[in-house]
């Protein structure tokens, strides 16, 4: 599944984006303030509305009031177009979300998944619900039917601040409801911290690294006793970016924990993680991340640059985009002209605030930025030269 096109409406800063012809490896530029994190927040937030529900996730970006546009009325919208294979054909498919307020409670307005049964005529509407009333098509694949003639099943949610996706997606004969459900769950949305991957962590199980990259010692035990040709390429590739490191271990202590422990080459006894300088640990991290057997089919990755050496960046690009390449989606959200001057034109979107807005544009929308890059410039130096602020935002 790839996302195509993200509709935003009265979305903090976003009071009227599309984003179309979303590429697989999408790197996001801007100012400081200019809506980066804000964008990655917004799967951030499905995800918690997934996990829990639209008021709880509201909750913890401070409430409706806080979420919605400044100044603006109505409702908060979110809409992402994605590919799903459905009956042996990948269809385009249309999740729509509405989300208001009424007497302090938030709500949901309208929830839609649609996609077209044939080549003609409008998508048709298999999830359909308002206020945690509607109904779901149980046989949305049986595509020798005519509309009439597909099963309608009502259903009443159990409060109106519940996504239907939530309770209708565990079951299979929901078929876009059940994928989409799944391709929310599975997305990594990174919020890493150096000082909560660094401590031990209590012996347990953890195959997949958290947002945050606590677990990172639990999963390194976990891949190297269950994955251990992957691991080795995470280990490979850590000799390769990292002069001196030889070997990584996950170590059981004597209390019942599992501690980091990165070997040096030029000394005999192996280094804790805590004396391991910050950036050793994040690529390490993002190693792990990108060999995951079951890989997140999108990541969201803010300023990877952050602790890493600058001529590091080209290669951490390109795991990115071999990644990518493998079938999961990256977004990247940085700062760094170093990172940019790998960047391929078609990857590069800038925001910018426009009336106290922001608005989105493409590095290959830009004439004057095409030409440049086609005669050899790279987009690290013109970000840096500032020709990315030339274009005025429609």
């Amino acid at each position: 599944m790839k996302i195509e096109c993200i509709k935003l409406k009265n979305y903090k800063t976003f009071d009227d984006l599309e984003i179309v012809n979303l590429p697989s490896l999408a790197i996001f530029v801007g100012a400081n303030g200019s809506g980066k994190t804000t964008l990655f927040e917004v799967f951030g937030f499905l995800s918690d509305a997934l996990r829990n529900n639209v008021r709880q996730a509201l909750q913890v970006r401070g409430g409706f009031k806080e979420v919605i546009s400044r100044g603006k009325t109505g409702f908060i919208e979110i809409e992402l177009q994605f590919r799903i294979l459905i009956a042996d054909k990948n269809r385009l498919v249309t999740y729509r979300l509405e989300i208001g307020e009424e007497a302090g409670l938030p709500y949901i307005n309208r929830e839609v998944l649609r996609y077209k049964r044939g080549q003609h005529g409008s998508p048709y509407h298999f999830l359909d619900f308002a206020k945690g009333i509607g109904f779901a098509i149980t046989n949305e694949e049986a595509f020798d039917k005519k509309d009439e003639e597909l099963t309608r099943e009502d259903q009443t949610l159990g409060s109106p601040d519940i996504l239907a996706i939530k309770g209708l997606g565990q079951f299979q004969r929901f078929k876009a409801a059940n994928s989409f459900r799944t391709f929310i769950e599975n997305w990594h949305v990174s919020d890493f911290h150096i000082t909560e991957a660094r401590p031990s962590q209590e012996a347990g199980y953890a195959e997949h690294l958290s947002p945050t990259g606590q677990n990172l010692p639990l999963v390194a035990q976990f891949m190297f006793e269950n994955h251990p040709n992957e691991f080795h390429k995470v280990l490979s590739k850590m000799k390769q970016r990292v002069p001196g490191v030889t070997n990584v271990e996950a170590v059981p202590t004597e209390d019942g924990r599992i501690v980091l422990k990165f070997q040096d080459g030029s000394f005999k006894d192996p280094f804790i993680a805590r004396y391991v300088s910050d950036g050793t640990i994040k690529m390490f991290a993002y190693l792990l991340l990108l060999h995951d057997p079951k890989p997140h089919p999108l990541l969201c990755i803010e300023e990877p640059e952050n602790q890493l050496y600058p001529t590091l960046m080209g290669e951490l690009l390109e795991e990115f985009r071999d990644y990518s390449m493998r079938g999961g989606q990256v977004f990247i959200s940085t700062h760094s002209p170093d990172l940019l001057n790998h960047a391929q034109l078609n990857e590069v979107f800038w925001l910018v605030k426009y009336n106290g807005f922001t608005k989105l544009l493409r590095a290959e929308d830009d004439e004057l930025i095409a030409n440049l890059f086609n005669e050899g410039d790279l987009l690290g130096y013109l970000w840096k030269q500032d020709y990315f602020k030339n274009s005025n935002p429609k």
